[in-house]
């Protein structure tokens, strides 16, 4: 059967949104540039740290913790994503994550604890305390963790209704760095899966996007990038080329040359 491709759109948690492609809002080099850069991605969320919203409310100016950055947030009108950034503890976690929900005012969180600063891993041990603690308090929790498939099945079955394994660790935008774990992680779980941390390219977001996973979220590769505006609009164009290529149906792989034209009937001339 044949598969048109189609910009369909995004589930999870029973929400649907239009977009595969997620932003964070750190790490810009003004709000502005960060504007921009939303305006030509269209992501379906951004994620925004409670940290930031707390570090310094009475600043207008144009620094990111201002007034000013918040104001932009809500004029632009997409869904926050709340994150547990920098909590090392379960009880960190759930402390951030109901300030948040109250500062923020929704119950979407993505659920960061981390195990080790050095490469900002998942504390694989206890996430899934810390994702079972906010599922039965009523979060809509989004996991970053690794592509460890055990984990992951463990995470759903506490009640995550989808996963974030990472690419690499955050800010090296070193890509997939474990494609075969990435792979098998995909076919083995049927809930949705976004890639988070460690995309560095729009081709990045565009290989695992044809593996079938269902969406991507970005910061550094976007904020740092030289135009971090056109390397937005970049990789929402990626994104979306994958999941078109993973539903179109990719070719198999073949070990020899095949010819695209028939060779059967032509005339062969033999060459002195």
């Amino acid at each position: 059967m044949h598969i048109k491709p189609s910009t369909d759109s995004l589930t999870l948690y029973g929400e649907t949104f239009a977009s595969r492609l997620m932003l964070g809002t750190a790490r810009y080099p003004s709000p502005s540039v960060l504007e921009a850069a939303v305006r030509s991605a269209k992501p379906a969320m951004l994620t925004a740290s409670l940290r930031r919203q707390t570090a310094n409310p009475n600043d207008s100016g144009e620094g990111e913790t201002g007034n000013r950055f918040w104001d932009m947030l809500r004029q632009l009108q997409v869904p926050v994503l709340p994150n547990t950034a920098g909590c090392h503890s379960v009880q960190e976690v759930i402390t951030t994550a109901q300030m948040a929900r109250e500062v923020f005012a929704t119950p979407w969180i993505k659920l960061e604890l981390i195990g080790d600063d050095y490469t900002l891993q998942p504390d694989t041990l206890n996430l899934v305390e810390a994702a079972d603690w906010l599922i039965k308090n009523g979060f809509k929790v989004l996991p970053y963790c690794t592509e460890d498939l055990v984990l992951c099945r463990r995470l759903v079955d506490v009640g995550c209704q989808a996963v974030m394994p990472w690419a690499a660790p955050i800010g090296t935008g070193k890509g997939p760095t474990n494609p075969y774990g990435l792979r098998v992680l995909r076919e083995r779980l049927d809930v949705p899966m976004i890639v988070d941390a460690g995309l560095g390219r729009p081709s990045h977001a565009c290989q695992v996007m044809e593996w079938g996973f269902d969406g991507v979220l970005l910061n550094t590769a976007v904020a740092l990038a030289q135009d971090p505006v056109v390397m937005a609009g970049a990789f929402a164009a990626a994104t979306q080329a994958g999941r078109d290529a993973f539903r179109s149906g990719a070719m198999t792989e073949q070990d020899a040359a095949q010819p695209s034209t028939p060779v059967l009937g032509t005339p062969f001339w033999h060459h002195a």
